[in-house]
This record gives structure tokens, sequence and C-alpha cells, in this order.
């Protein structure tokens, strides 16, 4: 969910609600101010590759930069990650500070910041132009795009240019993509082939966005276009790559899903028959997922009901013996995070024991120390965050719809029961709870809507 712009409205209840914290205290600061000017130490000079970065509009917090190229046996992928290994002491007031907050809380007025901004938006950020610590992950890819070596090392790096997802996308369309990255066309396909192969699943639920409209706030979906998904396909590939790396040595922390249900497999296989959806018997669900078309309502209600097969997500952390569950259901394989580490915690303690790990060093103490508080604190720090985002599309929603108690709108039944249903309104793109009794899931129906309550983040249709 991505959130941009100002306006006047505030979300400050939220914030007081969930006791969100408004500054860093001030020893986590002057620490901060302080790293800006830490000396990186022997690295190699890599910022002859023209890395650039892909993220949302006017995003400051950079974690990643990518560069794509055809190589003779395949393809050459350089993914560069910002190295808070450089800038945060371990058992410092930084350190102790960012296990507390666990990752950046994203609100549309204003964000709450896992690090000082004066690291995640300045010095430890991949922005362009600059010079700047990072790891450097480097495959070789064959023609198929799965990688055949993989180098992760510290390195200076620098990024040419920043781009957004649409202005890429642009390029693509107009035939003129950016050198660093045109090999993407063809190596983003091939890898969400290897997905589907896999049995990874995805789900294409419309992706609400709020953004200023001047002084209030609006929702929006916005379209998920290839470039979204051939960027995705890079950050998988690593944490995959970094997950196989952990396991291989015996220690690490993984990101971790069981797989699906037996009988949530058979449950979707009846929506799919009740939607009179095609599913042959030798399709998994990833792959009959990744076939719909997603905006038919069809699709959309197959894909509410298939995130009961990615529920029990969590983190595992293990040293000497490898835990029982070692897959992510989702990616379909070993898989952990390593790529967004000025956003998310573990990011940087899984960076870490790779780094370890691929140079033959023993992890130091303090990483080692780390490692089986992680999973809680990312826990607490991922409930957090899911609150905090229902909340602020609660609030947002029911303000967008305020003055509009009677009204009739257009939506499509995701899911249903005897007395009523969740529906998806497209215009403004609203999920929201409906009253009526046995409404067919799949079918589009006019609702009315009977309460909008910003204070109590409530909104509510019935049957037309």
């Amino acid at each position: 969910m991505i959130r941009s712009g100002r306006a006047d409205v505030s979300f400050d209840g939220i914030r007081t609600e969930f006791g969100l914290p408004s500054s860093f205290p001030a020893a986590v600061l002057a620490e901060a101010e302080a790293a800006v000017s830490r000396d990186p130490g022997d690295r190699p000079d890599l910022t002859s590759i023209p890395l650039v970065t892909i993220d949302p509009p006017g995003a400051k917090d950079l974690d990643q930069a990518l560069c794509v190229t055809k190589s003779p046996g395949g393809f050459t992928v350089h993914y560069a990650i910002a190295d808070l290994g450089t800038f945060v002491t371990p058992g410092g007031p930084l350190d102790t500070e960012v296990r507390r907050r666990g990752q950046t809380l994203y609100l549309p007025d204003g964000n709450v910041p896992l690090h000082p901004t004066v690291l995640s938006e300045g010095a430890a950020s991949l922005l362009p132009g600059v010079t700047r610590p990072a790891v450097l992950w480097t495959f070789e890819c064959d023609a198929e795009g799965k990688p055949t070596s993989v180098e992760v090392r510290r390195a200076l790096v620098r990024s040419t240019a920043q781009f957004d997802y649409a202005a890429v996308q642009e390029s693509f369309d107009a035939g003129t993509p950016h050198p660093s990255v045109a090999a993407l066309a063809e190596f983003g396909p091939l890898r969400r082939a290897y997905a589907r192969e896999r049995g990874a699943i995805e789900l294409q639920l419309p992706e609400q966005e709020i953004e200023s409209n001047g002084s209030d706030w609006r929702l929006v979906t916005r379209p998920r276009t290839e470039v979204d998904g051939w960027n995705a396909e890079i950050s998988l590939m690593t944490g995959m790559a970094a997950a196989e790396v952990m396991l291989e040595a015996g220690v690490g922390v993984l990101r971790t899903l069981p797989d699906p249900d037996p009988e949530a497999v058979k449950a979707l296989r009846k929506s799919a028959a009740a939607l009179q959806v095609p599913w042959p018997d030798d399709l998994s669900p990833g792959a009959f997922l990744a076939g719909l078309d997603a905006g038919t309502p069809e699709a959309l209600v197959l894909f509410t009901d298939a995130t009961r097969l990615l529920r029990g997500a969590g983190y595992s952390a293990f040293n000497g013996e490898v835990p029982e569950l070692t897959t992510h259901a989702g990616v379909a394989a070993p898989y952990t995070h390593v790529t967004a580490p000025l956003r998310r915690l573990v990011d940087r303690f899984a960076t870490e024991v790779c780094l370890a790990v691929t140079s033959g060093q023993d992890l130091p103490a303090w990483l080692a120390e780390a490692l089986p508080r992680l999973p809680s604190l990312m826990g607490a720090s991922d409930s957090l965050a899911a609150k905090v985002d229902r909340a602020t599309l609660d609030q947002v929603e029911a303000r967008v719809l305020a003055g509009r108690v009677g009204e009739e709108f257009d939506a499509a039944v995701l899911r249903s029961n005897e007395n009523d249903a969740e529906i998806f309104v497209a215009e403004p793109p609203v999920l929201a709870k409906c009253s009526g009794k046995n409404i067919p899931e799949g079918e589009r129906i006019r609702v009315k809507l009977t309460e909008a309550d910003p204070a109590e983040r409530k909104v509510r249709f019935e049957r037309a």
C-alpha cells in the first residue's frame, strides 16, 4: 500500500491509539548524526556499475538499486542493498531503538520511520548521483533466468538514476527502456514463469492507495504494471538465494509460511466450481490463480478466498539445527528478508549472516545473540503494522464516503454468508460489509451506503 502527498487532515488519533512514536530519543539522533561520516572501511569501488532505482514517486528511503544485462550464458544481475550495518553499532542506542520499532510504518500524513531520516533518507539511502556503502548481490543466471552463481559482498556503489514504476513501464511501452533495466523485459517473465512452475501463490487483489487531493485524502487503485512484477522477482530471487546460504550454513532467520491446508484448497476449488471457473485437476492453486483475469468479479472472489491459503506466516531463527519448516508457501521455496533494511529490522541481521558465512567467518557474538529474538520482534511489528494499515484505510474510506449516505454504488461480492457479505466498490475503491441475506458470491450488485463515520472508522452498505 503506497501513500503520497500532504493534506490538512491528520491521523493523530491513530498515532495516539497505537502509541506510535513521534520522534527519536536524543541519544539515538546523536548516534545517527555521528554515523553519517563514519568510514565505510576497505571495500571494492564498484561505482562503475550503472545501477538505477525503481520506487514509488517521491520516495527517499531507497533500499535497492539494480542493473540487469544480457551475458553470453544468459543474464547478469547486480542488486545493491543499503548497508545499514555500516551505520548501526550493535547494542548502541540506535540499535536498541530500531529493535523496538521493528519496521517503518506508513501513514498518509507522514511515516514513522525505522531509522532517523538522516540515515534512511540520507546517508544510507541509495540516492542517485552519490557514492554509498552497500551490500552487492551479483547473480550469473542461465538462459532460463536461474542463478548459476551467486556472490554477496560489501562494496561502494553509485545509483545513476532514480525512476518510478510508471515511468519505467512507459519507457518499455515506448520501446526506450534505460540500458540498465532493458533486459528486465526478458529476465522478468522468465522468473515469473519459474515462480508458476514452483507453485508460487500470488493474490492480485486491488491495491488501495491513499493520496492527497490538496486539502484532503482520496482513494485510488494503482494498477500493477509488468515492471512491478519483474522488479519484485529480483527481490524474491535475492531472498531465495539468501535463504539457501543460511540453510547450507545451518544458521540464520527465515520467513516461513506453511503449505496451504488441504481443506482450504478444497474450499477454493468449491468456490471455483460454484463460479463456473474451470480448474483442471493437475493445476496447482498458484498456477490456477495466476491464470485468472484479475479484472473480473469471479477472480476477485477467488483471490479473496485464496487468502485462506496463506495463513501462518512467521519467522524462524536457527543456529545449528535447521527448523522443520524452511519454506514459504507463497514463494514456493525457502526465503528470507534481506532487501529492505532501511524499512524492516530483520533484513539487516539476515544480511549480516550471509556476509559472515559466505566469507568463511563465524557469526559475531552480538549477531548470534540477536537471532533468537528476531521472530518475536518482527511478529509484534508485523501485527502492529497491519493494524495501523487497516485503521488508516478504514478512516479514509469513511471520510471519502461521508456525506454520501443513501447513495447507491456498483459493487462486486467477494465473500458471503447468511446475513451479510464482503464487497468491493470500484469507485471510490472501498472494501466493506454489506447487509443482505444470501447474497451470491461473484455477482455484481447495486448497494446503498447506510453508514460512513470517520470518527468510528465505520462504513456499511446494504443491498439496494
